[in-house]
């Protein structure tokens, strides 16, 4: 059974029951009864009550296997409303089940109920589940492991035992008051005080000795570390003082194995690797620090976990590794770089090859004049130039019941006016609009997306996540995408199978994807702060001919809004 450390940390206000109904013969039925207290949680120097699933942060683990069925009934008894979002979990025909507020369903008001009903089709591997409303998910989210078929082993060696790794950012202040008056200036809100892994920051923090996250080890054994980013806005270096690690899998898809001394992972990604305990036995940091090559100012918080071989006394000051600079973008490029799918017969890359759309959308920051904003201003953020206004009912209801008024399906295919997206500074928003439009798919028609960082006030990486699918990342690179050259380049044999994927800074991505699961879909950067500004838009994908192709009827106790 995996060992889990250092969990620890009561609080505030859901109640989660979840249970477990494994319909297949050689599952067992597994019952879950999560409960939520109000409390107060240190992690530096001072104390204060944060919301939280059964009192844990992060929140409890949700364990599955491939084919279970799991209904996660979410009890809401926080002060705000709160909608939960199950990160890569593909829902087919049940976007019901997917989570994000005003997205797929209205949030559960408190002291209201909604059981998420998902069946775990066709994937193993590691995801995570957390709050998909405000800023709730900076306390709100946990680990979903999904393990394989029984009888079906990992295509890589077994390992000794398992431990997961969740990267995340503490705030000492409540957090929605933090971003309540940076809204009423018309700014950013302040940065997050500290990361922390498991929850915790580590002993580089004042007042934080004790809040230190330890994972034990013993000589000569192999161990998988399920390492999640649920930070709310950094891309994160992770590496292990003496270790090198073998990147095993990311985002719940088998790669193959390659060796690093240190990993990126964007805030919505996930990276299992495997570490061998062969070093001199002592004790080494686990560390954790943003990659920022954005020409911003960089705060290095770095957290830190132990990694500590058994027999070795905690009096022992252990080492750091060597973390990559913060702004080591060529560490970053060739990372990323290394990462191709599998492609086994038993594990294919099925890359859609011929195209029915083509997609390219423009990421941009800018600033609006904003009357009630006290500097008179406030930063905006857009895809091809549309910045998103969330509606006041769920998309997916709205588009189920045929409802008119609340969105519209013309999203622009390409940015209204072309310009060298990523040459000099531009300061103007180049006629930003605001508005809750979307793009409609056909049912099973193979789309591909370009997302092209600009420099609109500044070049900057985004992280950005499709729900409701997976993705191949064909291509990438630096500067502006050039539609005549660059598909040339493209990997249409193994690529790097996603949910969400880094635009890198001053450069693009190109994806693929199948639109074989209908219902409105969410596609957003997941940097909380750009998705506040309006950086996200949905695809809306229409029924296929039958039944089975089509959305199902929304469950009874779907949330009012």
């Amino acid at each position: 059974m995996p060992r889990y450390r250092g969990l620890g940390g009561c609080l505030l206000s859901i109640s989660l029951f979840i249970i477990f109904l494994s319909f297949p013969a050689n599952a067992a039925l597994k019952t879950y009864d999560f409960n939520i207290q109000v409390n107060n949680v240190s992690r530096l120097c001072h104390a204060k009550p944060i919301v939280t699933v059964n009192g844990m942060f992060p929140g409890p683990t949700v364990y599955a296997r491939e084919g279970d069925q799991l209904l996660i009934n979410v009890t809401n008894h926080a002060q705000y409303n709160i909608s939960i979002h199950w990160h890569g979990l593909k829902q087919f025909r049940n976007g019901w089940a997917d989570g994000p507020a005003y997205i797929t369903q209205c949030p559960v008001q408190t002291g209201k109920s909604y059981v998420y009903n998902i069946t775990v089709t066709g994937q193993r591997g590691t995801l995570w589940w957390h709050a998909h409303i405000l800023w709730l998910r900076a306390t709100v989210y946990g680990a979903i492991v999904i393990m394989p078929e029984e009888g079906t082993p990992f295509p890589f060696p077994q390992p000794y035992m398992e431990t997961n790794i969740i990267l995340g950012e503490w705030w000492n202040q409540d957090v929605e008051t933090i971003v309540n008056e940076a809204n009423k200036l018309g700014l950013p809100p302040l940065p997050s005080d500290a990361h922390t892994i498991n929850g915790k920051p580590g002993p580089l923090f004042p007042c934080s000795e004790k809040y230190t996250f330890a994972m034990e080890v013993e000589y000569g054994k192999t161990y998988l570390l399920r390492i999640i980013n649920a930070a709310l806005n950094d891309e994160l270096f992770f590496a292990i003082a003496g270790h090198s690690m073998t990147v095993v899998e990311i985002d719940a898809v088998y790669v193959k194995p390659f060796t690093t001394q240190a990993i990126l992972i964007a805030p919505g990604q996930t990276t299992n690797v495997l570490i061998k305990a062969d070093r001199p036995p002592n004790r080494y940091f686990m560390a954790a620090r943003a990659f920022e090559d954005a020409p911003i100012t960089v705060d290095n918080k770095t957290a830190t976990a132990i990694l500590q071989y058994r027999g070795i006394p905690n009096t022992v000051l252990p080492t750091l590794p060597l973390l990559p600079a913060p702004n080591d973008t060529k560490f970053a490029l060739s990372y990323n770089s290394k990462l191709k799918s599998l492609n086994t017969p038993q594990f294919p890359a099925n890359v859609p090859l011929q195209i029915d759309r083509h997609l390219f959308y423009t990421i941009g920051l800018g600033v609006n004049k904003c009357p009630t904003c006290q500097n008179g201003t406030q930063v905006v953020a857009s895809l091809n130039n549309i910045t998103f206004v969330m509606p006041k009912v769920g998309l997916l209801q709205a588009h189920y019941f045929n409802s008119s008024g609340v969105f519209r399906t013309d999203f622009p295919e390409k940015p209204p006016t072309p310009f060298n997206y990523t040459g000099a500074p531009l300061t103007a928003n180049l006629g930003t609009t605001t508005g809750t439009r979307l793009t409609k798919l056909a049912f099973n028609s193979t789309v591909e997306v370009v997302l092209q960082d600009t420099n609109l006030l500044f070049v900057e990486s985004h992280p950005f996540h499709l729900h409701g699918f997976n993705f191949f990342v064909v291509g990438s690179g630096i500067g502006n995408f050039d539609p005549q050259k660059d598909p040339a380049k493209f990997n249409l044999v193994d690529p790097p199978e996603r949910n969400t994927v880094g635009v890198p800074t001053g450069g693009w991505i190109a994806f693929r994807f199948r639109a074989d699961n209908p219902g409105v879909w969410f596609m957003h950067c997941h940097l909380e702060l750009h998705t506040m500004w309006g950086l996200k838009t949905a695809f809306v994908v229409e029924d296929g001919k039958s039944a089975e192709e089509s959305v199902l009827p929304p469950p009874k106790d779907l949330p009012p809004c």
